[in-house]
This record gives C-alpha cells, sequence and structure tokens, in this order.
C-alpha cells in the first residue's frame, strides 16, 4: 500500500517534471517573450501568469521566470505582482485536471502509448520535436501516477478512518494547514501534494473539510521555491519573492478562516446542480479562495508595492543593482548585463556632456566617473561567469557585443579624465565644429536610452566619421597655419588635442551604443573602421 502511494505519487512528480522541461524547452524564448508582452498592465499580467501556469503545470517555474524577468529588469516590480497573483490562480489548474479527467476517465489506457510515442519522439527528433516527445511522456506519466496513487488510496481508505485525522476544530484544521505545508515542502510540488490530497479524498481517506484544509497549507507551502529562488539574489528578486510569500500567506488565511462555511456553500450549491464528486467541490475551493485573494489584492497592487518595497529597501550600488552570482548562472545573465551596461552608459553619456557644457566645475564632474568604472569593473566580472557558445546564436552574438560595449566604455571613461586644452580653445571653428558634432551624438543616444527607442545608427556613425574627417583636415591646416607663421605652435597643438580628444571620444560614445543596441544592417566590422589617434600630436618640429 505505501509502495503504491510512494510510487504514484514519484510518477506524478516525473510526469510533472518531463511535462515542464518540455514545454519550457519547446516554447524557448517564445515564453520569455509571452511574459515579457504581456506582462505590463494589471489585467494582462494576471492573465499571462495564469496562463503561462497552466501550461506549464508549473507556479513554481512562472514564479522563478518571474524573479528573473525583474532581476534582469526585464520587467518592474510592481508588473511582476501581476504575474505571481496569476500564477496562483493557473496552478489551481491541476486540481481540475486530476478531478474532471484523472478520476471521472480511465485515461491510464491511453496514457501508456501517449508515454511510448513520446518517448520514442524523443529518442528519434531533435530539437523542438524531441521537446515535444518529452512533455507527451511526462503527460502520460502525470496519469500513470494519479491511476497508481488513487489505488493506494483506495487501500489506504479501508485502514484508516477520517476521524483519526485532525477534526474540525480550529486547532484540527490549523494542524491540517500545518500537514499541507509540510507535504509541499517533502514533495516540492503544490500540484502532486494537491494530487495526493484529491485522492485520499475520492477514496474517502479524509473528507471534504479536511481535504480543504490540507489545500491551504499546501497553497502556502509552495512559497518556499520562490524563497529559496531568492537566496543571494538581487533585491528586486528579494522583492518578488517577498510579494509571493505574503499573498499566498494573507490569501491562505482568509480561507482559513471562512472555510467551514465556505466548504458547506460549495456542497449546498452543488447539491443543488446535481454535482457529487468531492474532488470537483475541493477543486472549486481550491480555485475560489485564489479567486478571492486576486480580487482583495489587484485593487491595491501599488501601495503592496510600496510596502515591499520599504521591508525589503534598495541597498548597494545604484548602477549594478541588478547584478548578482545566481543570475550569472541563468538564462537571463546577458539581459541583465545588457540593462546595468545601458544604465552605465546613460550616466556615462550624461556625465560627458556635463563635462563638455562645462554646467558645473570639472572636478565635481569628474566626481561621478569613479562610480561608473566600479560599475564597469563588476559588470566585466559578472560576464566572466556567463558562458555562452557559437551554437547558442542570437545569445553568443549579444555575449560578444556586450564585452565590446565594455571595452569601449572603459576607454570612454579614460578619456573623459584626461587633461583637454578645451576651455582653452573653445572659440576655435575647427573645435567648435567637432563639439556640436560631438554634442549631438550624445543627445541622440541618451534620447534613444530614455525614450527606449531605436538608436539612428546611420546618423551616428556619420557623424563619428564626419569628426574623424574634420581631425585629419585640422591637422593639415593647422601644420600649414604654423608653418605661414599665422598660428603659434603651442596653440595649434592644443587646437589639435582638443579635436583628437573630441574624435576618440565620440568613437567610443559611437561604438559602445552601437554594440549595446545592435541592429544596423549596413555596419562594417570595426577592425576596418578609421580608429582615433591616442598618442599626443606635436606640431613644432613637423615638416
Amino acid at each position: 500500500m505505501i509502495s503504491t502511494i510512494l510510487g504514484g505519487i514519484g510518477l506524478f512528480l516525473l510526469g510533472m517534471i518531463l511535462l515542464t522541461d518540455g514545454l519550457k524547452a519547446l516554447a524557448g524564448d517564445s515564453l520569455r517573450t509571452f511574459l515579457a508582452r504581456f506582462a505590463g498592465g494589471r489585467l494582462s499580467s494576471l492573465a499571462a501568469g495564469a496562463g503561462v501556469t497552466a501550461l506549464v503545470q508549473s507556479s513554481s517555474a512562472t514564479t522563478l521566470t518571474t524573479i528573473g524577468f525583474v532581476s534582469a529588469g526585464l520587467l518592474t516590480f510592481e508588473q511582476s505582482l501581476g504575474v505571481i497573483f496569476g500564477a496562483n490562480l493557473g496552478t489551481t489548474s491541476t486540481g481540475w485536471l486530476v478531478s474532471l479527467l484523472g478520476l471521472k476517465f480511465s485515461i491510464s489506457k491511453v496514457a501508456l502509448p501517449l508515454i511510448g510515442v513520446g518517448a520514442l519522439i524523443r529518442l528519434l527528433s531533435r530539437e523542438r520535436l524531441a521537446n515535444l516527445g518529452l512533455a507527451l511522456a511526462g503527460f502520460g506519466l502525470i496519469f500513470v501516477g494519479i491511476d497508481t496513487l488513487q489505488l493506494g488510496m483506495e487501500s489506504l481508505s479501508t485502514r484508516i478512518d477520517p476521524s483519526s485525522f485532525p477534526d474540525a476544530s480550529l486547532k484540527g484544521r490549523l494542524a491540517l494547514v500545518l500537514i499541507g505545508i509540510v507535504m509541499t515542502l517533502v514533495l516540492q510540488s503544490s500540484s502532486a501534494a494537491v494530487a495526493t490530497t484529491l485522492m485520499a479524498l475520492h477514496a474517502g481517506t479524509i473528507d471534504l473539510t479536511q481535504a480543504a484544509a490540507l489545500v491551504v497549507g499546501q497553497n502556502v507551502g509552495t512559497t518556499v521555491t520562490a524563497a529559496l529562488g531568492s537566496i543571494g539574489a538581487t533585491v528586486a528578486a528579494k522583492r518578488t519573492a517577498l510579494a509571493h510569500i505574503m499573498f499566498n500567506v494573507l490569501t491562505g488565511a482568509m480561507a482559513f478562516v471562512v472555510l467551514a462555511p465556505a466548504v458547506w456553500h460549495l456542497e449546498r450549491l452543488n447539491s443543488q446542480a446535481g454535482i457529487t464528486s468531492p474532488a470537483i467541490l475541493l477543486a472549486q475551493f481550491h480555485t475560489a479562495f485564489n479567486v478571492l485573494g486576486v480580487l482583495v489584492f489587484v485593487p491595491f497592487t501599488r501601495p503592496f508595492a510600496r510596502l515591499i518595497m520599504w521591508i525589503v529597501p534598495q541597498q548597494g550600488p545604484h548602477l549594478t543593482r541588478h547584478l548578482g552570482p545566481i543570475l550569472a548562472q541563468g538564462p537571463f545573465a546577458i539581459d541583465t548585463a545588457s540593462l546595468t551596461l545601458r544604465e552605465i552608459l546613460e550616466e556615462a553619456l550624461s556625465a560627458l556632456r556635463e563635462l563638455l557644457l562645462a554646467e558645473r566645475p570639472r572636478a565635481t564632474t569628474l566626481e561621478r566617473f569613479p562610480v561608473i568604472d566600479t560599475a564597469l569593473s563588476e559588470t566585466r566580472e559578472f560576464l566572466t561567469q556567463v558562458r555562452s557558445s557559437p551554437q547558442s546564436g542570437s545569445q553568443y552574438e549579444r555575449h560578444l557585443g556586450l564585452l565590446h560595449v565594455l571595452d569601449h566604455l572603459e576607454r570612454l571613461s579614460e578619456a573623459s579624465r584626461e587633461k583637454s586644452f578645451l576651455a582653452q580653445v573653445r572659440d576655435h571653428s575647427d573645435v567648435v565644429e567637432v563639439l556640436s558634432a560631438l554634442l549631438r551624438t550624445l543627445e541622440m543616444c541618451l534620447a534613444a536610452i530614455a525614450e527606449d527607442a531605436p538608436l539612428p545608427h546611420a546618423q551616428l556613425a556619420d557623424e563619428s566619421r564626419g569628426i574623424a574627417h574634420l581631425r585629419k583636415q585640422s591637422r593639415s591646416q593647422l601644420l600649414l597655419a604654423a608653418a605661414a607663421g599665422e598660428l603659434l605652435p603651442a596653440k595649434g597643438s592644443k587646437i589639435l588635442e582638443a579635436v583628437r580628444w573630441i574624435d576618440r571620444l565620440a568613437f567610443h560614445t559611437w561604438r559602445a551604443a552601437h554594440h549595446l543596441f545592435p541592429g544596423d544592417p549596413n555596419s562594417v566590422p570595426e577592425a576596418s573602421l578609421p580608429q582615433p589617434e591616442e598618442e599626443p600630436v606635436e606640431l613644432e618640429g613637423e615638416g
């Protein structure tokens, strides 16, 4: 009997794992794109969370994916709350799946061939078709597990009387809730715990009130996965995990308070409708109290978000707040690094513009660059932990591009702090022209970042190449002017040094933005581009 129950639970869990892994691999980036696209508004994020969870049959997978999105900055914390609420609705689909199919029909006769077909597809196919086979085999295993579990529970019901479980008193219901939490912790799956409870209820081992109390505990117990997923993660991930825990605990508390009258009303209404299956009644109860939680929390999403942010305040450097050792090993590492470099680029360009326009004392502005350097160093350390291969396609290209961004930003930061003669020759026509071009470049990049708009690649390339051309042209003209005695060599050197400095700033700005926001189909390899001069140029003594 015990071995049958354990085997049934094991088959159910294995089926859930295979189904979840198969569907996630089959969906690939589509699942992430779907969540990112539809998690903008309250209702759409709620629907996205419920839909994805019902599809992959795992609220933990949805929650951990959402934590990854928030950590990578793809979702704001407030947007993630709708997905978390929706995931709790989606997880109730397991109860309906078991009560309507697993118990109503002898689906195991279909499940066994499904496992065989799925396994063959997995072995004989590749990529997407192989993942489909894995999902099919997992789906079949779920129902074989349900069938096995049902047999074990029927044997158990002949030996255990419901009265041996905690009674319907307040203390008894509380004990059942705690048992439900422990079941989820042991099985590491609220779906498996709910399925086990449904089998026990269907076999008559426990009554509906006892089963309802167990389900409340199982709903709370599923938050452990989110808590574990936030260990060592970013502040945003910890906030998302805490929100998930608070939502489930408070929703469970509301369900516990109304448990007895809710069960009584459900039995009465279903009796009038001719529905007598206790498993269906339990599935209704599970869905009903999660819907109640959503109805209570959704109108107060913003105040709830503020409360969580107050409990878990932002700590550490602002520019690298998204980085974390756990994320470096996960599927969102490239997204996280990209977002961080985007914010560092914005900070660097803002500081450079302030420096060029002399909006504040130079020494004050230069204090911003050590912070940028530290952020770049931490980002480089983060990227050294990220692994990608040429076979990974776009992820590999993005990884390579981010390393280019790092290099150009480090050079930009270094060049920005160099001694410049700009203040002494700002009124010279050549300097005015190249400085105006650089400021236009900065404005285009900052506008694209602020408005989340496409980068004007062609315009930026034209501006940088135009500055490079002016730098070469200025050199010849300044040499001629110095030779003719029309310009002091010392001043000519300062003018040329200022033009060269601006040229380097423009080049590294353009290339950093280009690699961070790829998309120019007519771009040329960087090695073939005209490189800015790095060594000082003296006019004196030149022929």
